[in-house]
């Protein structure tokens, strides 16, 4: 079908309000765990620095980050169920509908309640109901982006849905770091809340979905694990090297989504606000290059532009470990860690597509969420051991994203697929 830019803009609002959601959860809860642990005050005072007031349950880093896994271990395994399960759906709603309508309501509602927990315990529980409804339409949304567009396109179309979630995670920064400083801790969670909803709404009302070509199999396979099993006896390996280098960068990568707002807090005292301000200069160069490099992947290769990416972002987190010690230092290595990420991050999705069968889109989305989400549970877990470990020192979160980032381009290497023949 005809490339269309302004169906893209459509779908791209989906990936629009998640986007906001998690930045909101990146930045804030893992501070709100994490204050008043008094090493971190030690810390700050012999520097020099001022201690944040932010009222919080003073964990450790390692319990702090496990905490926050939690969400990823329940998508890990209902994100691809649910994207294969897409792929046989077909009632009035539509194919991938169903499951927007089902999930959104339960984790906005959950989303609200997050900032008004009353211990650790509260907060994990609303974390996970959160997560619960957003991994029931997590998958099926993003599968849009194979159900509309032909292989070919499918690079220049995820760049400008991925544009779309920058501005999403460009508001959630900015707007939410403003918002805290200046109305408090619910602030940017009620905004989010209302802002996700808006973006949903109109994706529910303007996009028409088609039935599929073939019948509804309802009684083909929706198991994760089976379909992992087909990837490992697969002669051709692509797939699975595709598979393990998602799972390695998004291990690197996770080292920013965790720990960024930690290192800004607690290693150069800054406030939780500003700390998310700062951390959105990343997403302005994710934003700046989004689309280019789905026109690079397009044309150069995705593969090439993946590795390419990766190169990138090991010599950048090296020099934020030797190099970042204020304000302007962080903010010139996050706008350059944007640019690289993108060049990853909008061409892996189709890079997937390009290893599956038409017919099953929704269920190799569920892979690639599989590896994302399962990197998300063990990034933070080990980056939260290895802050532990030596000595409180959020500094190490930049040498743990050079190893991963690092480890992710040998396996690229054994990638034989998703060159471009545009």
């Amino acid at each position: 079908m005809k490339f269309s830019y302004g169906k893209t803009f459509l779908l791209g609002l989906g990936f629009f309000g998640m986007s906001i959601i998690w930045p909101i959860f990146n930045q804030y809860i893992p501070i709100f765990l994490q204050a008043g642990n008094p090493e971190f005050e030690r810390q700050l005072l012999a520097q020099g620095r001022e201690i944040p007031h932010i009222a919080g349950f003073a964990l450790a880093p390692s319990l702090a980050l496990f905490i926050m896994t939690w969400d990823n271990i329940l998508n890990m395994f209902i994100s691809p169920w649910i994207g294969a399960k897409s792929d046989r759906t077909w009632n009035r709603f539509g194919r991938r509908k169903p499951y927007i309508l089902l999930g959104a309501p339960i984790a906005l509602l959950a989303f609200v309640f997050v900032p008004v927990a009353q211990s650790a315990l509260a907060i994990a529980i609303y974390i996970f109901i959160t997560n619960f409804g957003m991994a029931l339409f997590r998958s099926p949304t993003i599968a849009w982006l194979g159900d509309f567009f032909e292989a070919d396109d499918r690079s220049k179309a995820n760049g400008v849905i991925n544009l779309m979630g920058g501005i999403g995670a460009l508001l959630a920064y900015f707007g939410g770091g403003i918002l805290f400083n200046q109305f408090g801790r619910n602030a940017p969670f009620i905004a989010g809340s209302v802002a996700t909803a808006v973006g949903l709404l109109i994706l529910l009302l303007f996009v028409k979905e088609y039935p599929p070509k073939a019948p509804v199999e309802e009684d083909a396979n929706t198991n994760i694990m089976d379909n992992i099993k087909l990837i490992f006896s697969n002669p051709d390996k692509s797939a699975l090297y595709v598979l393990l280098s998602i799972l390695f960068w998004f291990m690197g990568f996770s080292a920013y989504d965790a720990g960024l707002s930690s290192f800004a807090v607690f290693t150069l005292g800054l406030k939780a606000g500003t700390a998310s301000i700062y951390a959105g200069t990343m997403t302005i160069f994710f934003l700046l290059f989004a689309v280019p490099a789905g026109f690079i992947g397009t044309r150069w290769g995705r593969e090439r532009t993946i590795r390419t990416g990766l190169i990138g972002l090991v010599v950048i987190s090296l020099l934020g470990f030797f190099f970042i010690n204020g304000s302007v230092t962080f903010i010139i290595i996050l706008l350059f860690a944007g640019a690289f990420w993108a060049m990853i991050n909008v061409n892996s999705l189709p890079l997937v597509f390009d290893h599956g069968d038409e017919k099953q889109i929704g269920a190799y989305t569920g892979l690639y969420y599989f590896s994302s989400q399962l990197a998300s549970v063990l990034g933070p877990t080990l980056l939260g051991i290895v802050v532990d470990t030596l000595g409180d020192q959020y500094r190490w979160l930049w040498i743990f994203a050079t190893v991963f980032m690092a480890i992710a381009f040998m396996t690229m290497l054994g990638v034989r697929r998703g060159e471009a023949t545009a």
